[in-house]
């Protein structure tokens, strides 16, 4: 038998143009979640608008570091090695921003960057403790949480189609005092609104100008088209770049209408250098620094059941020591972050369903998408063409990608014995109820306490503490047998 038929699919080296063209389809995926953090938290500082590019430009540059370290691995115990994209977290969105309301400016910055930093610390010195809680996720806990990552991501490829929120926004809370919230209280009172607890008002819903407009739907529509038909009678790359194939063919018909504009492209320059502390020492605050700790492991459980699904889609079951090595990029990732003027980093779900759509398992892709972004770190006007593509071109392949993770977790969950265990059908019901809150009643924020707003607010993490909890309770937790698959899944990795 050669050496090459004993390659895991997962370390296969790919032709250089292959590698280029899929690290390019993963990046299209991720780019718009990858820049839309920093617009957040630059604006909600009031940077300048040359201080919000180098911002962006920052956190490409770090994407494509954080990736490289994340998909190739060094040594044994850094990197997950499956194919991975990291990206911004959108769970350490909320602090930042009260944050930077806080304290505006280029001080704000060095807090919240100090804030980053140390969590990103303390998160490394966490990767083995959060490491060891793989003995807690059988195939019940696995594939109701891949489920629920799946549908929970539904809502961002529906969001790209008919627009960004779907609908009106959901209300947040503000101070009470501010006159125009208090205008808005009435105008709920007097049309039936939702009840507000006392001492709490709402901010208004910003209508959004392209919910449901009919030619992006159109286009949404022809790019899903597209891809099935590439998918379905395309052979060999093509096949396998089916998403990419779709989104270029909706950018061409959206630049053919008039929907797609390059003003942003002429207007960026050709390099940038992305320096380290570019907005001075980073403030060390404790209390900030604890509240992105608190942030860093919602992450590191959100990152436990993204990589449990890469190893289910890759068919490399992830050991314990595996999931340690790829917690503690997160960590690495986030204090490198803060030193490059850049926020907390986790994988990016979206490029999950991308591997079990394209069928292409290398982690060498991901590695290439790194470079990639780098390049569009370093190079403003290529990152400026790439943000040209319209949301709702994406939208079309948001609903195949998102929906394979989902049919991954009912994949997983068929293998499960619920004829003999109905019990096992309370964890997954409970569990997947518990999942949804976020997404189909996001105003429940409104009557929890805010310190556990970031624990709470992730449909990802409340499912997978729910399906442990329930998974314990009902089936309890067997750590020998545990260890005993815990040390499979190791031997089985080398």
């Amino acid at each position: 038998m050669s050496d090459a038929s004993n390659i895991h699919p997962v370390d296969e080296r790919l032709p250089t143009g292959r590698l280029a063209t899929l690290g390019i389809q993963h990046v299209l995926v991720m780019y718009g979640g990858a820049v839309a953090v920093p617009l957040i938290v630059g604006r909600a500082l009031q940077l300048s608008p040359q201080d919000v590019a180098f911002l962006i430009s920052a956190d490409l540059f770090v994407c494509g570091i954080v990736t490289i370290i994340q998909s190739l691995g060094f040594g044994r115990h850094v990197g997950i090695r499956l194919p991975v994209m990291m990206g911004v977290t959108f769970a350490s969105v909320g602090p930042m921003v009260s944050m930077a309301n806080a304290v505006p400016g280029i001080e704000g910055a060095r807090m919240i960057f100090g804030a980053i930093i140390g969590a990103g610390f303390i998160a490394l010195l966490l990767a083995p403790v959060m490491g060891r809680l793989l003995r807690f996720f059988p195939p019940i806990v696995t594939g109701t949480i891949i489920l629920v990552i799946g549908v929970s991501l539904m809502r961002v490829g529906i969001n790209w189609i008919f627009g960004n929120p779907f609908g009106p926004t959901a209300p947040k809370l503000v101070d009470p005092a501010h006159s125009e919230w208090l205008a808005h209280m009435k105008t709920l009172a007097e049309t039936g609104g939702p009840a507000v607890p006392d001492g709490l008002a709402l901010a208004p819903s910003v209508p959004n100008p392209i919910y449901a407009e009919p030619g992006h739907i159109a286009l949404s529509a022809l790019v899903l088209v597209s891809i099935l038909l590439i998918a379905r009678f395309g052979r060999g790359l093509i096949s396998n770049i089916a998403v990419l194939c779709g989104v270029i063919i909706g950018c061409l018909a959206a630049s053919i209408l008039g929907m797609m504009h390059f003003d942003r492209v002429s207007d960026a320059g050709w390099f940038a250098v992305v320096t380290p502390l570019h907005f001075g020492m980073p403030i060390f605050d404790p209390v900030l620094i604890a509240t992105m700790t608190l942030v860093m492991i919602v992450v590191m459980i959100e990152s436990t059941g993204m990589f449990l699904a890469l190893g289910e889609i890759t068919g490399r079951q992830v050991s314990q020591q595996q999931l340690t090595a790829g917690l503690r990029v997160d960590g690495i990732g986030t204090m490198i972050g803060g030193l490059f003027n850049t926020f907390p980093y986790t994988s990016f779900s979206q490029n999950v369903g991308l591997v079990g759509v394209t069928g292409v398992k290398s982690r060498h892709v991901c590695v290439a998408g790194g470079v990639i972004m780098i390049v569009l770190g370093l190079i403003p006007k290529m990152g400026a063409l790439v943000e040209a593509v319209p949301t709702f071109v994406l939208g079309g392949a948001g609903l195949v990608m998102f929906g394979m993770v989902a049919a991954t977790g009912v994949r997983i969950l068929s293998t499960v014995d619920f004829k003999s265990s109905r019990n096992n059908l309370f964890i997954v019901a409970v569990s997947v109820g518990f999942g949804l809150i976020p997404l189909l009643a996001p105003n429940y924020l409104m009557w929890m306490p805010h310190a556990i707003h970031p624990i709470i607010e992730s449909g990802i993490v409340l499912a997978s503490i729910a399906a442990v909890v329930l998974n314990a309770f009902f089936n309890g937790v067997r750590f020998e047998q545990a260890s005993a698959i815990d040390a499979a899944r190791l031997a089985d990795s080398h």
